[in-house]
């Protein structure tokens, strides 16, 4: 665990939390990367002896530190924004390890991904396949392609995180992706190298990712026999972590069920985990500013953690020492103006005004999808490796804010 009490501290790893709070402030996203890394070995484990890459979803957690780490333990990354892509190569991530997905991707991210040398475009539409195409031609290269198919299988998850359905922006139709695969096939300036798809997030049982696997391969089987040789298999990501009471299926569950459908065909294997590596390595560090009846109000609100207020989530709340005051029952909010603006509701916790909480799971969609709503500056962020916290971002100044901003006049 790397978040656990020693001493009457919460402590990442083995330095204390309060220590880091004092060095760099709050609220802080704190991440440990020996969880990060130990969560990924279990990954290249469960893949050890079959043709297979890892790629990191960078939008779960996208900050330099983190992918330099991944990149340096072997994993490749897929990627859903030309602004993904320059975080890979600015952290030392190669971009022919690389899968560039997304449904909208425009002319300039799809010709500085060709340009770079791009591993994988996933394509998502016919619209899309016109267009890399086009892109490619004029640039005199062929465009390694994949489709993304939509197996219309339900992951059983929250309505904004599953995108296997039918109903779903996601992929190109399970019964379009012959045709598609079909015309890709005649184009010159295509090369087709895999087949995709992503079912949704926060998975805890293996069967609908396996059944959505088993889907991919039985069409693998129809576009082989077609004349159509492909290289890699690419069965997403959206592995669950524990948050609350779930209990999800180890990784190994899932990539042995993939395996298994898979067989013995010689396919290199593609997983795209996000938040099963580094969702349950962070917190978010922060203080009690008020004490009020039924609220602790904190510095860290929804601009920080807006998954409680998006989705309904819910986050552990611990806090950072033991508190000599009389527990209570309290809506753990923020100061941003908007009544939904809490990171979470009727905790029982002991905690007096100046101390500090850790908002557990907070390694995944956290900061990557923080914003500067109410002219907040966005949180800093600690790595702590080999005993010592390392400040990986610093906080954003107010000014910083606005840098970019005119008055006309």
């Amino acid at each position: 665990m790397p978040f656990i009490q020693r001493n009457g501290v919460l402590c990442a790893d083995e330095v204390p939390l309060d220590q880091i709070a004092a060095r760099f402030g709050t609220p802080c996203f704190v991440y440990s990367a020996a969880s990060i890394e130990s969560a990924y070995r279990e990954f290249a484990v469960a893949l050890h002896g079959r043709p297979a890459q890892i790629c990191y979803s960078v939008k779960a957690n996208s900050n330099l530190a983190v992918l330099g780490l991944l990149a340096r333990l072997g994993a490749g990354f897929d990627i859903v924004s030309g602004g993904e892509l320059a975080r890979v190569l600015a952290a030392g991530g190669e971009a022919r390890r690389t899968l560039f997905s997304g449904v909208g991707k425009s002319e300039a991210e799809i010709r500085g991904a060709l340009e770079n040398g791009i591993g994988c475009i996933n394509l998502e539409s016919e619209g899309e396949l016109a267009r890399v195409h086009a892109l490619a031609g004029a640039l005199g290269k062929r465009a390694p392609v994949a489709f993304r198919v939509n197996p219309d299988i339900d992951a059983k998850t929250h309505a904004y995180i599953s995108t296997g359905l039918r109903e779903t922006k996601f992929g190109v139709p399970h019964a379009d992706a012959e045709r598609l695969y079909k015309q890709a096939q005649a184009m010159k300036s295509v090369e087709l190298v895999g087949i995709g798809c992503h079912i949704g997030s926060l998975l805890s049982d293996s069967k609908p990712f396996v059944a959505a696997a088993e889907r991919l391969v039985a069409l693998l089987d129809r576009l082989e026999a077609a004349g159509i040789r492909l290289q890699h298999v690419d069965v997403g990501g959206g592995i669950g972590i524990r948050y609350k009471d779930e209990n999800p299926e180890p990784a190994g569950s899932f990539v042995a069920g993939v395996l298994a459908a898979l067989g013995r065909r010689p396919h290199t294997l593609i997983v795209d985990p996000g938040r099963a590596i580094v969702g349950n390595a962070g917190v978010l560090l922060t203080r009690v500013e008020y004490v009020k009846p039924r609220f602790l109000v904190v510095d860290a609100g929804m601009n920080d953690l807006i998954r409680p207020a998006l989705y309904g989530a819910w986050h552990e709340v611990k806090a950072v020492r033991e508190s000599g005051c009389a527990p209570g029952v309290y809506d753990i909010v923020g100061p941003v103006c908007e009544s939904a603006d809490f990171l979470a509701k009727e905790r029982r916790l002991a905690a007096a005004q100046g101390e500090l909480l850790a908002v557990m799971s907070c390694g995944a969609y956290a900061m990557s999808m923080s914003s500067n709503y109410n002219t907040r500056p966005r949180a800093a962020e600690v790595l702590v490796a080999g005993g010592r916290a390392h400040l990986v971002r610093r906080r954003e100044s107010v000014e910083e804010l606005f840098a970019l901003e005119r008055i006309q006049g």
